[in-house]
């Protein structure tokens, strides 16, 4: 037969270490010796290290989705960037070939008739001051 006998442990009845009764309190210091654990290796890893091991937490077939998914994405962006760059090059140009003359011509049109207004201006102010005195018009007052 066993005999079963209970062993004592030495540490267990042993007086935990913390403040004596007459001090009120702790060493709290920030320099703990528990908490100076060096954690370098998890320093000098990269996002990308850690991404690239995050592939074998996704599954295969969901991961074979998502790749197409993001190539389909990218293929139609970039179709779309180019479409939309070719577009404000062409409108671009064409207002630069197009515009730009018709605005130098437009000005040149509004001098020309400013020119015109200001010559019948001084065409009447002329026939006014010119006229003869019994043509049946007042004088200007000088």
């Amino acid at each position: 037969m066993v005999q079963l006998e209970e062993v004592a442990d030495e540490d267990f009845f042993a007086t935990q270490p913390g403040p004596k009764e007459d001090e009120d309190d702790w060493d709290t210091d920030d320099a703990s010796e528990i908490s100076d654990v060096d954690d370098d290796d998890a320093l000098d890893e990269t996002l990308a290290e850690r991404l690239s091991a995050l592939v074998d937490i996704v599954p295969p077939n969901y991961r074979k989705s998502l790749s197409n998914a993001t190539s389909t994405a990218y293929s139609w962006a970039s179709k779309g960037l180019s479409i939309s760059g070719k577009t404000a090059w062409i409108v671009s140009t064409s207002v630069l070939l197009l515009g730009v003359p018709w605005a130098m011509a437009f000005s040149e049109e509004q001098q020309v008739q400013e020119m015109e207004r200001e010559m019948r201006a001084q065409q009447s102010a002329n026939e006014l001051l010119t006229a003869p005195a019994g043509s049946g018009q007042a004088k200007p007052a000088l």
